[in-house]
């Protein structure tokens, strides 16, 4: 039986099934490669700042996408709603999380599943905070405010330095 809830739950699960290592860990290809794949340095991505304290670095896949987000102290994510699934990781620190009314302090190793439409929010008080929001599907208003924020730096003579991505912020 599995660990996760709702996996492997029926005990006549034959062997070989979907629940098993090996098919998991198939080499066997059952459709054409998406494309390449590709390495991230997260410290390589400018941040894209839309809140005073509230750093981000989106890192886009093709049906996925991960943020990588830092608050200052006194920092604070407004309550907001959106249509894309979430999944918050804390790496470091820690910040005060509401959860469409359920308000908890997480701390590293903490996890928060925010689904389509839920309202949710967070902020710091006195302490830092490095988490990663997983969206699936990407979160386009994301995408778009950092393409924008982006398309100003480079009029304003601002733009990331050589090595950097070419839409600062936005790793793709």
């Amino acid at each position: 039986m599995s660990t996760v809830p709702g996996l492997g739950d029926n005990p006549a699960e034959p062997a070989g099934s979907l629940g098993d290592a090996a098919t998991h860990f198939s080499t066997e290809a059952h459709g054409e490669p998406a494309g390449p794949g590709r390495y991230v340095s997260v410290d390589a991505i400018t941040p894209v700042e839309f809140l005073p304290g509230l750093g981000f670095r989106p890192v886009l896949g093709q049906r996925a996408m991960t943020n990588f987000v830092s608050f200052e102290p006194g920092a604070e994510a407004p309550r907001h709603v959106h249509e894309e699934e979430q999944i918050v990781i804390v790496l470091d620190g820690e910040f005060t999380f509401d959860l469409d009314g359920d308000v908890r302090v997480m701390r590293k190793g903490d996890v928060a599943v925010v689904p389509a439409w839920v309202p949710h929010g967070a902020w710091t008080t006195d302490s830092h905070c490095l988490e990663v929001d997983v969206f699936c599907p990407p979160r386009q208003s994301l995408l778009k405010l950092a393409a924008a924020q982006a398309a100003h730096a480079a009029q304003a003579g601002q733009a990331g330095q050589a090595g950097q991505p070419p839409q600062p912020g936005i790793e793709g």
